[in-house]
């Protein structure tokens, strides 16, 4: 008589009622049914397809953070997402660090609820379990947490290819948890030019970013957590405020093209559009301040000929 085990059958039936009870607790703070633990398989007998519409629905719940326990408990999680998995009891007390499962879950549940919000919040973590280190003082440190958690989600798509029918929802998570420490770094010092810079390189994911960076803030310290998003705000109001003084006065006067083909004798060409957006970059990174008098650039222009494509 053989005594060979045999692996469970898949059940996607199973697997289904694992997503809908994570459901239920996600939109209404309850489970309607029992825990029926999976078996390795039964999600994997879904296409994404099937799964995406309960994870969106989870994610996007009033009580997302319950709907996450449920994949837990059912062991969806563990199938489906084991880098979300491997959150679970990081840090909970352990190296003075807090649980890092628990903060995924309230970020998520703080985040405002847009979809590529919500998913970034779940993923934007991941990368500190690859990346922990202790100083000899007891600090606890995650070097390079959010690019390695960007290659994470990377290896985790294709895995997966839960977004496969959704590039720019797929493209915008990986950018957000690449950036996601990004607004946090603003103390109020920056230059104009740092914050355009700032906003030139975020672009479209601008809202978004600064959405998740201050749900990112959990600290139990009330004053604490309203200074940390009085920053964001600052930050944000500047990004406003600049725009719109760049919109009616542009950072380079009007007429500096002609005065520097004047100077250097050039032609009409393509060369004076390149040397202006050149211009502009030195601007942005704060070489030269903007809305100066035409002269002022035509002797920057003089004193980096190289650079701007001149002869000397």
């Amino acid at each position: 008589m053989s005594h060979e085990s045999v692996a469970p059958v898949a059940d996607p039936a199973r697997a289904i009622h694992a997503l809908e009870r994570a459901v239920a607790c996600a939109e209404r703070g309850e489970a309607d049914r029992p825990v029926v633990l999976l078996n390795p398989g039964d999600l994997a007998a879904l296409s994404p397809a099937d799964v995406r519409p309960h994870l969106d629905r989870v994610m996007m719940g009033e009580f997302a953070g319950d709907g996450l326990d449920s994949l837990l408990v059912t062991g969806a999680l563990d199938s489906l997402l084991p880098e979300i998995k491997a959150l679970v009891g990081f840090g909970d007390g352990e190296w003075r660090h807090k649980d890092v499962w628990k903060h995924t879950k309230q970020v998520v549940t703080q985040s405002v609820q847009r979809i590529e919000v919500r998913y970034s919040a779940l993923f934007h973590d991941i990368g500190k379990v690859r990346t922990r280190s202790i100083s000899p003082s007891g600090e606890v440190h995650f070097f390079g947490h959010a690019e390695v958690g960007a290659r994470m989600f990377d290896k985790l798509e294709r895995r997966e290819r839960l977004f496969s029918s959704d590039p720019s929802l797929r493209d915008e998570v990986r950018f957000l948890v690449l950036h996601h420490l990004r607004a946090s770094q603003y103390d109020g010092k920056w230059t104009d030019s740092a914050v355009r810079r700032f906003a030139k390189e975020i672009g479209p994911y601008l809202e978004d970013l600064l959405c998740l960076s201050r749900a990112d803030i959990t600290t139990k310290r009330p004053e604490k957590k309203r200074r940390g998003i009085a920053q964001i705000d600052e930050l944000g109001e500047r990004i406003t405020t600049l725009a719109a003084e760049d919109a009616v006065q542009p950072l380079l006067p009007t007429g500096v093209g002609n005065e520097i083909m004047v100077a250097f004798k050039l032609p009409p060409s393509r060369l004076i559009g390149e040397i202006k957006r050149a211009l502009e970059a030195a601007v942005d990174s704060g070489e030269i301040e903007g809305r100066l008098e035409s002269s002022a650039y035509v002797e920057f222009v003089g004193q980096n000929k190289q650079r701007f494509g001149l002869p000397d």
